[in-house]
């Protein structure tokens, strides 16, 4: 199963995407289901405050195994931050390391922008710890 939604660069995106993923996952165990919300409201946001473009999310679902990508079009590329305890942002990806099974930044020749991705496995998900690759 696939499905896709383009949102725009607005505040109110960002609960739009989460039901988008919620309203996919139905059937799926729950705790895949707030891991999913969790991370994909924290790209949506880096997608509405860095790349300040529309944005797209896909998830793709086989099996037990589960796949969502949120592209941009805005230039440069996320990193981790290592904010101080009062900072406001910069953990979005690192929620991301700790609850996805992996996770990545995918860019193109062809097109503008990246896309930021986080997989999980619908059951026996890990407690701890996702493992980044490229």
């Amino acid at each position: 199963m696939r499905r896709e939604c383009r949102l725009p660069a607005e505040a109110t995106s960002v609960p739009a995407a989460r039901t988008f993923v919620t309203e996919a996952m139905v059937g799926q165990p729950a705790e895949a289901v707030f891991r999913a919300e969790l991370m994909v409201s924290e790209l949506a946001t880096n997608c509405i405050l860095h790349a300040a473009t529309a944005f797209t999310v896909t998830l793709t679902i086989a099996g037990r195994a589960m796949r969502v990508e949120v592209s941009d079009d805005g230039p440069g590329k996320p990193a981790v931050g290592s904010p101080a305890p009062n900072e406001p942002h910069g953990r979005g990806l690192r929620l991301v390391d700790q609850l996805a099974t992996s996770w990545g930044i995918s860019t193109s020749k062809r097109r503008p922008g990246k896309t930021m991705w986080f997989s999980l496995l619908t059951s026996q998900l890990p407690m701890t710890g996702g493992r980044r690759s490229a």
